[in-house]
C-alpha cells in the first residue's frame, strides 16, 4: 500500500491546471500546464491498494493500477514504468486520451472523489520518456513468419508491437502519409500532441516493426495478394464509416464529415500544404453531435477563428452526478465539460436539425432546428418549435457504423455481423483462415483502451496460430465485459 493514512489526509481529487483560455487558443500545444510531482506523489497516495481492486476490471486491459500508484508515491519511476507496461504498451496515450473507466471503478470513489489515476500514470510515462527509460525491446531470436497489420492506431500498433517481441517479421501498413491512424489525423494536437506518438514509434522502429506509409490495401494491394504473401493478417483498420444526417439540404457545400475537417486541420498543423482546405477561420460553425469527436471539432474551431461555434446534441443533458441506474461500479454516463467546451460557443441539448438552408450559390447559410421530444422511445423534432441557426460550416460528428467492407468482402469473401463489424470468433479469428481482427473494426466504435487490450490479445492469438502457443499475454476476450463493469 502506498501511504497507509493517504486516503484520510487528502480527500480531495487535485488535477493539472488547464492554461488559460486567452493563451491555448492562440496555439495548438496540450491544454494541461505541466503536472507538480509533490501533487501526483499525494493523489498516488490515496491510493488503498483494495483487497479486491475493482480499477483492474476497470480497465479493459488489466492494468496493476495499485502496484504503479505505490511505486509512484514511494518516487521508484522506473520500477513503476515496467509495471504500466507489463499491461499497457502505450500509456503516453491513455493516459492523455482514454476517458478512465478505471477511476468510476475506484473503491474510493464509494465515498469520495476517486483516484487521479489517469493523471498519475501520464506522469510515470512522461518521466520515464524524459530520462530515458523507455527502451526497444527487440526479440531475442526470429521465428521466421511474417505477420502484416493494416491499419496503424491503437489496435494495430499494439498488435504488432506485442507480434514483433515475439520474434515474427511484422509489417503494419497504412493508407494515409504517416503512421499512427486516428493517433495521427483524428486527435488534435491539443490533446495529444504528436511527439508523443513519435517517440513511441521510433521505439517500434528500433524494435524491428516495419512500417508501410502510403498504402492502400484493397487498392495498392489486394487483400488476397496480402494474405497469400504473409502467414497471417492482423485487421486493424477501425470504425471508420461515419454515421449520416440524410436531411434536405445535406448536399450543400459547407456541409461535412467531422473526420474530414479534423485530417486537414491535423495535416496543416503538421506543415502540410492543405489546397482549399476546410477551415473555420471567420465562419459561424455548428457542429452536431456531443461525443469527444464534436469536441475535438469545437477546440479546434476556436483555434482557426471561427466567428461563433454552435454545439447540438439530439438528446438530454447527462446528469451531473452519477444516477442510480449507473451505479458503482459502473462507468456512468455524466456531463462533462471538455477543455474545448471551456473555450466559448454554445451547447445544446434536446437539439433535432431537421433542415440544411442554403444561398443561391448552393452553400449551406443556417439549420433549422427543432426541439426534440420521445414519442413510443424514439427521439424527433417537437412540431412547432423550429428555429434557424446560421451556419457557413456544418460539421457532422454523430459517430461511426463500422469499418469499411467492400475489398475485404470480394477480395477474402470475410463475412460482417448483422451490426456491420467484422465477424469473428472469441481468438479474434475471422471467417477467413489466417485473418485475425482487433479494434473497432471488429468491435465497433469504442475507446482507445478497448482498441490497445484487443491488438495485445488478438497478438496473442496470432502468435498461438503460427507457433502452437504462445509468449504473449492475452488480458481479454471479444466478449469481456464484465457485468456492466466496462464500457463496450
Amino acid at each position: 500500500m502506498a501511504d497507509p493514512k493517504g486516503f484520510l489526509k487528502t480527500t480531495e481529487r487535485e488535477l493539472p491546471k488547464r492554461r488559460p483560455v486567452p493563451v491555448r487558443i492562440m496555439d495548438w500545444k496540450e491544454v494541461y500546464e505541466p503536472g507538480d510531482s509533490a501533487v501526483i506523489k499525494r493523489q498516488a497516495g490515496r491510493c488503498m491498494d483494495c483487497g479486491i481492486p475493482f480499477c483492474h476490471k476497470g480497465c479493459p486491459l488489466g492494468n496493476l493500477i495499485p502496484e504503479w500508484n505505490d511505486l509512484t508515491w514511494r518516487g521508484e519511476g522506473r520500477a513503476a514504468i515496467e509495471r504500466l507496461h507489463a499491461t499497457n504498451n502505450f500509456p503516453e496515450f491513455t493516459g492523455r486520451l482514454c476517458p478512465a473507466p478505471c477511476e468510476s471503478s475506484c473503491v474510493l470513489g464509494l465515498n469520495q472523489p476517486a483516484v487521479t489515476i489517469k493523471q498519475v500514470e501520464v506522469s510515470i510515462i512522461d518521466e520515464a520518456f524524459g530520462n530515458g527509460w523507455v527502451e526497444p525491446e527487440p526479440p531475442e531470436r526470429l521465428t521466421g513468419k511474417t505477420v502484416a497489420v493494416v491499419g496503424s492506431g491503437p489496435a494495430g500498433l499494439a498488435a504488432a508491437q506485442q507480434l514483433t517481441r515475439a520474434g515474427h517479421t511484422v509489417a503494419v501498413f497504412e493508407r494515409d502519409d504517416r503512421i499512427g491512424g486516428l493517433l495521427r489525423y483524428g486527435i488534435p494536437d491539443f490533446k495529444m500532441e504528436k511527439r508523443h506518438l513519435e517517440l513511441r514509434l521510433r521505439q517500434m522502429q528500433a524494435e524491428g516493426t516495419r512500417f508501410r506509409a502510403g498504402v492502400e490495401i484493397g487498392t495498392d494491394i489486394s487483400w488476397s495478394d496480402l494474405r497469400a504473401r504473409y502467414d497471417a493478417v492482423v485487421v486493424a483498420t477501425g470504425s471508420t464509416v461515419p454515421r449520416d444526417l440524410a436531411i434536405p439540404g445535406r448536399d450543400l457545400d459547407g456541409v461535412h464529415y467531422a473526420m474530414e475537417y479534423l485530417i486537414e486541420g491535423n495535416k496543416a498543423v503538421a506543415g502540410d500544404q492543405i489546397p482549399q482546405q476546410i477551415s473555420a477561420a471567420g465562419k459561424h460553425v455548428v457542429v452536431i453531435g456531443g461525443g469527444d469527436t464534436g469536441a475535438d471539432c469545437i477546440g479546434t474551431a476556436h483555434r482557426q477563428g471561427a466567428l461563433s461555434v454552435t454545439n447540438l446534441a439530439i438528446g438530454k443533458q447527462p446528469p451531473s452526478e452519477r444516477p442510480s441506474e449507473q451505479p458503482w461500479p459502473m462507468m456512468p454516463n455524466l456531463f462533462e465539460m471538455a477543455s474545448a467546451h471551456e473555450e466559448g460557443g454554445e451547447r445544446t441539448f434536446l437539439a433535432s436539425t431537421v433542415e440544411f438552408l442554403g444561398n443561391a450559390a448552393g452553400e449551406v447559410r443556417a439549420l433549422r432546428v427543432a426541439e426534440t421530444e420521445y414519442v413510443d422511445g424514439r427521439r424527433v423534432p417537437k412540431s412547432g418549435t423550429e428555429r434557424e441557426i446560421p451556419a457557413d460550416l456544418v460539421l457532422i460528428a454523430m459517430g461511426f457504423t463500422g469499418p469499411e467492407r467492400e475489398h475485404l468482402e470480394s477480395q477474402l469473401g470475410t463475412q460482417f455481423t448483422n451490426r456491420g463489424n467484422v465477424e469473428r470468433d472469441a481468438t479474434y479469428a475471422t471467417t477467413t483462415p489466417g485473418v485475425f481482427v482487433a479494434g473497432d473494426a471488429g468491435r465497433g466504435q469504442s475507446l482507445i483502451v478497448w482498441a490497445i487490450a484487443e491488438g495485445r490479445a488478438a497478438a496473442a492469438e496470432v502468435d498461438t496460430f503460427l507457433m502452437g502457443e504462445t509468449v504473449l499475454p492475452a488480458p481479454v476476450r471479444p466478449t469481456d465485459v464484465a457485468i456492466g463493469l466496462l464500457p463496450a
